[in-house]
C-alpha cells in the first residue's frame, strides 16, 4: 500500500513532466538548502536564479509557475527574502499586473473584429509577399496598441479556421459541422499536396505575424508587460515612451517588414509558399457564405468593436488613466453594448492572462530574492566601469543573450531594477540613465525573437492547437527566426550604441 502511495505521489508531482524533470526540481530543493548553509546567502541566491531561469526554458516541459513557485517557497522559507519584501515589490509594480489582468481580456471582445480584419486580408490579397508584409504590419501596429499575446491568439485562430475548412471540405464533411481536422486518414490522395502547401502557407504567414507582434510590441507603452513596467520606473506616459525608444524601433521596424518581403520573394529558410487555388477557391466560398449570413445583430457588434478600439487607442494616446484601468473600461464598454451579460462568458476573457499574471508574481519574488542579496550589484557595477558610450551597447547585448533564453520580462525587470538603484546613488545623469534603460527595452523585446523562450508570442504559438496542424515544431521555428533575429539584433545594437 506504502509503495503503491509513493508512486501515486510521485506520478503526481508535476503531472505529465519528464522524470528527469521532475527529478531536477527535487534536486534544485535539496541542493538549494545545502549551499545556502555551507557556503552562503549569494550562492545559495545565483543558484536559485539559474534554477528559475531553467524553469523558463523548459516550459514546453512544465508551465514555470509550479516549479518555479516551490523554488520561491522554499527561498522564502530559508529566508533569502521576506514576504514584506515581495509584497513592495508587487505594490512597486501593480500598474504591470492591471495591464495584465484588464487589457488582455478587453482585447479578448474585440476578436470578431480581428479576425474580420485577417480573414479579408487572407482572401483579398493575392500577391504572397504583399500579403505577407501586410500581415506583419498589421500585427505590428495591432501590438503596439494591444497585447501581443492577444494578437498572436488572434492570428491562430483565423489560421486554424482556415486550416479547419479546407481540411473538413476536402475529406468531404461540412466546414460548419464540428468534425475531426487533425487526422490525415479520410483526406483523398489528390488533395494530400495542396495540403502539404497549405500548411507552409500557413506556417510562414504566422511566424510573420508572430514577428510583427515584437517589431510593434517594442515601439510603445503597452507593447509588451516590460515596456509598461520600464515606462512606470523612468515616468514616461505613452507618447513620450514612443518619441524616446522611436531612434531604435522604428528603423527595426523598417528593417524588420523589409526582411519580411525579402523572405517571401527569395523564398529562403522556409517562407515563400502560395495559397493552393484549389484551397482559396474553398476558402473564398465559405467567406460568402459567412457574408451573407451575417445577422444585423452581429455587424452591430462588429461596429461596437471597431468604436471601442477607437476609444482605447486614444486613451493610452492622451494617458487618461492608468493603462489597465483603459483595458477595463473597454470591457464594460464593449460587453454592456453587445448583449454579453453572463457571468460565465465574461470570465472565459480572464483565462489567458491569469497564468501568466500569476507567474509574474513569482517574477517579482526572484527580483525580491535578488536585491536582498545584491546578486546583480557587482554585473551592474562593471557595465557601469565601462566608458559611458559602451554601456548602451554591452547592455543590449547581456539583455539580449538573456531573454533569448528565459524570459524577457523577467530580465528587463532584474536590469531596470538594479541600473535606478544605481542613478539613485548618484552614478550617473538622468540622460544617461534614460539611455540605458531604452537599452534595456530594446535589448529584451528585439534579440529575443530568436527562440520560443524569449518572446511569449512565440511560445504561444508554439504551445498553440495550430502548431502541430501546421507542422511547427520548435526547430523549424528557430530556423524560420533566424534571419529576423540577425537584422533586428544587429541593426538594434546599432542604433542602441550610436544613434541614441
Amino acid at each position: 500500500m506504502s509503495g503503491s502511495m509513493a508512486q501515486a505521489f510521485a506520478h503526481n508531482f508535476l503531472g505529465h513532466s519528464p522524470r528527469w524533470y521532475k527529478a531536477s526540481i527535487v534536486g534544485f530543493l535539496i541542493l538549494n538548502a545545502l549551499v545556502l548553509w555551507t557556503v552562503g546567502p549569494v550562492a545559495a541566491g545565483w543558484l536559485l536564479v539559474l534554477e528559475f531561469i531553467f524553469t523558463l526554458a523548459m516550459a514546453l516541459k512544465c508551465y514555470p509557475l509550479m516549479p518555479g513557485g516551490l523554488l520561491l517557497i522554499e527561498a522564502l522559507l530559508l529566508k533569502m527574502t521576506t514576504p514584506q519584501a515581495l509584497y513592495d515589490e508587487l505594490i512597486h509594480n501593480f500598474p504591470v499586473i492591471l495591464l495584465l489582468m484588464f487589457m488582455v481580456a478587453g482585447i479578448y471582445f474585440m476578436k470578431d473584429l480581428l479576425l474580420f480584419l485577417f480573414s479579408r486580408l487572407l482572401l483579398g490579397v493575392r500577391s504572397k509577399a504583399l500579403l505577407a508584409l501586410m500581415f506583419c504590419f498589421l500585427s505590428a501596429f495591432l501590438s503596439a496598441f494591444l497585447d501581443a499575446l492577444t494578437v498572436t491568439a488572434v492570428i491562430i485562430s483565423a489560421a486554424v479556421g482556415f486550416y479547419s475548412v479546407y481540411h473538413r471540405v476536402a475529406s468531404g464533411n461540412d466546414p460548419r459541422q464540428d468534425s475531426e481536422f487533425s487526422d490525415d486518414q479520410h483526406l483523398p490522395k489528390l488533395h494530400h499536396d495542396d495540403l502539404d502547401q497549405f500548411r507552409a502557407f500557413l506556417r510562414s504567414l504566422l511566424m510573420h505575424g508572430a514577428v510583427g507582434t515584437a517589431l510593434g510590441g517594442v515601439c510603445t507603452l503597452v507593447g509588451e508587460p516590460q515596456n509598461l513596467l520600464i515606462g512606470h520606473e523612468m515616468g514616461w506616459h505613452f507618447a513620450e515612451f514612443f518619441l524616446k525608444v522611436a531612434p531604435v524601433s522604428l528603423p527595426v521596424l523598417a528593417a524588420g517588414l523589409v526582411t519580411c518581403v525579402l523572405l517571401e520573394k527569395l523564398r529562403w529558410f522556409g517562407y515563400g509558399t502560395l495559397l493552393p487555388d484549389n484551397v482559396r477557391a474553398v476558402l473564398a466560398n465559405y467567406a460568402a457564405e459567412d457574408n451573407a449570413e451575417r445577422t444585423s445583430r452581429q455587424r452591430a457588434a462588429l461596429l461596437v468593436q471597431g468604436a471601442a478600439a477607437l476609444i482605447l487607442i486614444a486613451g493610452l494616446a492622451f494617458h487618461i488613466a492608468e493603462v489597465g484601468l483603459i483595458g477595463l473600461m473597454v470591457i464594460v464598454l464593449i460587453t454592456a453594448f453587445t448583449g454579453i451579460t453572463d457571468e460565465h462568458r465574461i470570465g472565459n476573457a480572464f483565462k489567458d492572462a491569469m497564468p501568466f499574471t500569476a507567474l509574474l508574481v513569482v517574477f517579482f519574488a526572484v527580483v525580491a530574492v535578488i536585491h536582498d542579496q545584491q546578486l546583480f550589484t557587482p554585473l551592474i557595477q562593471w557595465v557601469l566601469a565601462l566608458p559611458a558610450d559602451q554601456q548602451p551597447g554591452m547592455l543590449f547585448i547581456a539583455n539580449g543573450l538573456l531573454s533569448a533564453i528565459s524570459d524577457n520580462v523577467f530580465v528587463a525587470t532584474i536590469y531596470i531594477t538594479e541600473v535606478k538603484q544605481a542613478f539613485i546613488s548618484g552614478h550617473m545623469s538622468r540622460e544617461h540613465f534614460e539611455t540605458l534603460a531604452i537599452a534595456i527595452n530594446t535589448g529584451t523585446n528585439l534579440p529575443s525573437v530568436a527562440t520560443p523562450n524569449g518572446q511569449a508570442a512565440f511560445l504561444f504559438l508554439l504551445t498553440s492547437a495550430i502548431a502541430p496542424l501546421i507542422r511547427l515544431s520548435y526547430g523549424r521555428m528557430v530556423w524560420m527566426a533566424v534571419p529576423y533575429t540577425v537584422v533586428m539584433g544587429v541593426l538594434g545594437w546599432y542604433a542602441v550604441s550610436f544613434w541614441l
